[in-house]
């Protein structure tokens, strides 16, 4: 009876142990998964948090890819930004593809990616400003050739007009000769000086004008003599010789004398010329042209007879 009753306690006894395991196994269980339920929670959370930063980190390589056809000269001036730019993108790279990155590192790389846009909408303002400028520099340089060929075009006007008043002027200023005087002079030997007509005696012509202008400059100007014998077209040259000077209407011209006059505005200047040639006079008509600034100013012709027996 008592050995009956002693196997019943045992029975219960390890009955209450079964069912205390199978309790504690049950919670225990229930415990463990709980925790990997949680575990699995977090690294989905982490695997979330992953994507987005992935997916932000794409977005803002995008933005900044679209900025790849702003000019050298602009990128020039945004090279220190990029350097920094450049930085940052290789460190994102590096946690985002960190299969063990931890919390911490994955809110530094939220920080960068938001310093990042921040760098890039910067960027993108002083893309948009530099853009700005040029189009206005753009405009600014096509307002100043406008300006510059309107310039260019009323300089012509002016300066072919000044031309044309200066042509005026330098036309107006050619002396006027008058008062022309030949005197053909017979020099005796003992050195006195006889006016004659008779062409075996004259030795010399002695020519003189006046010449006055009034708006002429003062100064020093060469007047050209040329004296033409009475066949009409040989330049009767001194003993010294001659030379040529250039005339507005009849092209390279020889002349007798170069005879430098000293003028005074609206002041009359006589001038005398005297002319020995290299050779005896002829009986015939002798002309004398008087040039100055390529012009014709003057003419004088003076008749040397052939004279009588006793002459």
């Amino acid at each position: 009876m008592a050995t009956s009753k002693t196997k019943t306690t045992a029975i219960v006894v390890l009955a209450i142990a079964f069912v205390g395991s199978l309790g504690y196994a049950i919670i225990s269980n229930s415990n463990g998964t709980q925790v990997i339920e949680q575990q699995h929670t977090q690294i989905a959370k982490v695997s979330d948090e992953k994507s987005d930063l992935q997916k932000n980190f794409d977005e803002s390589l995008v933005r900044l890819d679209s900025m790849t056809s702003v000019s050298h000269a602009m990128t020039g001036q945004l090279a220190g930004l990029n350097k920094q730019i450049a930085r940052q993108k290789a460190e994102i790279r590096r946690i985002l593809n960190n299969k063990n990155a931890s919390a911490a590192d994955l809110a530094k790389a939220r920080q960068m990616i938001a310093d990042l846009n921040d760098k890039i909408t910067n960027m993108e303002q002083d893309v948009a400003n530099l853009t700005q400028t040029k189009t206005q520099l753009t405009a600014d340089k096509v307002a100043l050739v406008q300006d510059t060929t309107t310039l260019d075009s009323n300089l012509m006007v002016t300066t072919t007009a000044k031309q044309a008043l200066d042509k005026q002027v330098d036309i107006a200023s050619t002396l006027n000769a008058t008062n022309i005087a030949i005197v053909p002079v017979d020099v005796k030997k003992n050195g006195k000086e006889k006016i004659t007509t008779t062409a075996k005696r004259v030795n010399k012509l002695l020519v003189k004008f006046d010449v006055n202008n009034r708006i002429a400059q003062s100064g020093t100007t060469d007047v050209y003599v040329v004296i033409t014998g009475p066949d009409g077209k040989s330049v009767m040259a001194p003993a010294n010789g001659s030379g040529t000077f250039t005339t507005r209407d009849e092209g390279d011209k020889s002349f007798t004398a170069k005879v430098p006059v000293d003028f005074e505005t609206a002041k009359t200047k006589n001038v005398q010329f005297a002319f020995t040639p290299g050779s005896a006079f002829q009986q015939g008509s002798y002309t004398i042209q008087i040039y100055q600034n390529g012009f014709k100013i003057g003419e004088g012709t003076r008749e040397l007879k052939k004279g009588g027996l006793f002459s």
